[in-house]
């Protein structure tokens, strides 16, 4: 759910993977729902032939050279010069798709080859593990490469050859950190790099992720953590408060309970426990209520599955959640919740068709129900589908007009939608709806929010500035405010120092807020210290409520740490802050 947690990014995103985020240098800027921050880079065109091209071919001119044979010494000249004549053959034998002869005569070119003729050495060495890559020798290609990095350790084609050749031996580890030095010779600018190093980092994240996140301890988050995400509905019944005394049992309407709490009750003593935010016992007790096949087994399950959620055990959850679904004589109010958190769940494991099947079902049961077209809202807009959710919210406004939080998410659509389509117009007038969504309601904290999102987009630093002040005031608990602010401090004022006291607020507010280490270990990568950006990162993981964002969240670990290893082989560090 948006409301209750770290900002998500958009499918499209913004052009770069978030693993950059512990590589690039740049100013930070907030873009796409939740404020999903990036670090900026310089982009230059591409040049045909550098930033996008293959690197296959070999070095050196391929003049042709007297003789069919594959042995290419020549009397009357020096070694060095005997040595280029063999590789400028090994240049022809290429070309020409004659691995194994071009093999024969670069393998000459490196034994004829004076010892003090360095870069010469190193480029034969390179172009020999051209041609045995042409024939799929991936251990002959990282050993001739080895011998060319040993002489020039900054040999940006030897150093990316074996990177591809090291993926397709399936050691990732030593791959990503030749991949790293590249990038860094390199200066981000080239693409084809980045993609292999993207795609490194993603399968290392979720190859960790997948062993870490079955095996770790669960953990409940924080009460504010829990309470933001149960304000985000509306209509849920699980969430509502006790009604104790007030109406017999057989007379609860559809909107919440009205029993007196009794040993007997699993569920009531759980809706106490939750009052009361002890939500260590909440599981257990919703578990005796099912086990028991009480009255309240359709809602014992869903609070169960909720909590379940909560603690990242989707495993847990999505039997709990499907039972629900296909009670047909539960109050379908539950059933619509239970799909609502479904599909979110679906939409943290990357099943965006599942996702949509179960809000649609959900809105099909249940036409009224608010809730429903707010968070099918969100999903449409984390599918970059901003006209759909713009419907949505206004579907979820016409049931609850005094919806502020609905109010506050379709002003941020409409403005992704205007600023996407480069409307000026539209984007001003996205900003004025902002000051009428904040005049009308003016203790929704998240309106503030998106509208300080807005604002630093449009590179409004001290208005937005004001608007996150109004949030702590309004909500002086919620840590990931204090991120965003210490963010813009850093966009605005270049100021580290100030924004990392804004974020080790957060950190002391809410000692789980795992966007609050990952951006401080993020900041960190920026200042050059890998150490404790490390640190910070596995912070993160400990932390992270899905498999998806602990994969995210080893990839950024992942890319520090090939760092510290680029800086010690070969002395390379990208700029810092």
């Amino acid at each position: 759910m948006m409301a209750a947690s770290k900002p998500v990014e958009s499918q499209s995103g913004s052009g770069f993977p978030r693993w950059q985020l512990a590589l690039l240098v740049g100013t930070p800027i907030v873009l796409g729902v939740g404020a999903v921050y990036l670090w900026k880079r310089n982009k230059t065109k591409d040049t045909p032939g550098k930033s996008n091209g293959e690197r296959t071919t070999p070095e050196g001119s391929a003049n042709p050279v007297q003789g069919q044979g594959a042995r290419c010494e020549q009397e009357d000249m020096s070694p060095l010069d005997r040595a280029q004549g063999a590789k400028n053959k090994g240049n022809k034998y290429f070309k020409a798709g004659k691995y194994e002869q071009a093999i024969q005569c670069y393998t000459e070119a490196i034994g004829l080859c004076p010892r003090d003729n360095q870069t010469d050495l190193s480029t034969f060495y390179q172009n020999r593990a051209a041609a045995y890559e042409q024939q799929m020798k991936w251990t002959e290609v990282v050993q001739d490469c080895t011998q060319a990095v040993v002489i020039n350790p900054r040999y940006i084609k030897a150093l990316f050859r074996r990177a591809k050749a090291l993926e397709r031996l399936d050691n990732k580890k030593e791959c990503l950190e030749d991949v790293t030095a590249v990038c860094i010779l390199e200066a981000f600018q080239n693409q084809q790099s980045m993609l292999l190093a993207d795609k490194v980092l993603k399968l290392l994240g979720k190859e960790k992720a997948k062993d870490q996140y079955k095996n770790r301890d669960p953990l409940m988050p924080s009460p504010q953590f829990i309470k933001s995400y149960f304000s985000s509905f509306t209509d849920d019944i699980i969430s509502q408060p006790l009604q104790k005394g007030e109406k017999k049992d057989e007379d609860k309407d559809n909107e919440g309970e009205a029993a007196e709490v009794t040993e007997s009750s699993g569920y009531l003593k759980a809706k106490q426990y939750m009052e009361e935010e002890n939500y260590d016992k909440i599981i257990s007790e919703c578990t005796k209520e099912v086990e028991s096949g009480g009255k309240y087994t359709a809602e014992a399950l869903l609070l169960r599955a909720t909590f379940y959620l909560l603690i990242g055990n989707a495993t847990g959850a999505q039997p709990d959640l499907d039972r629900v679904i296909n009670m047909e004589d539960a109050n379908v109010k539950l059933r619509a919740n239970a799909l609502i958190k479904r599909g979110s769940m679906y939409m943290q494991q990357q099943q965006p068709m599942m996702s949509t099947q179960d809000f649609n079902m959900a809105a099909e049961i249940d036409t009224r129900n608010a809730d429903v077209y707010h968070h099918r809202g969100q999903l449409k807009i984390l599918l970059d589908q901003v006209e759909e959710a713009v419907r949505d919210f206004d579907e979820c406004i016409l049931l609850r007009p005094d919806s502020a939080l609905a109010q506050a998410q379709k002003g941020f659509a409409l403005y992704r939608q205007a600023y996407t389509g480069n409307s000026q117009s539209q984007v001003q007038t996205a900003m004025d709806g902002f000051e009428d969504i904040i005049r009308r309601f003016p203790k929704c904290a998240e309106g503030y929010a998106l509208y300080a999102q807005a604002l630093t987009d449009q590179q409004q630093f001290g208005k937005a500035d004001q608007m996150y002040n109004k949030c702590i005031y309004l909500e002086p608990d919620n840590a990931t405010t204090y991120v965003h602010k210490g963010l813009l401090q850093l966009q605005w004022k270049q100021d580290l120092d100030r924004g990392l006291d804004f974020i080790s607020r957060a950190i002391e507010i809410d000692n789980k807020c795992d966007f609050a280490y990952e951006t401080m270990g993020t900041i960190e990568v920026q200042r050059g210290n890998l150490e404790k950006a490390i640190d910070m990162f596995n912070k993160a993981i400990n932390l992270a409520k899905s498999e998806m964002e602990m994969a995210h969240l080893y990839s950024l670990c992942d890319a520090a740490y090939a760092q510290t290893e680029v800086a010690r082989k070969y002395g390379l560090k990208p700029p810092t802050l």
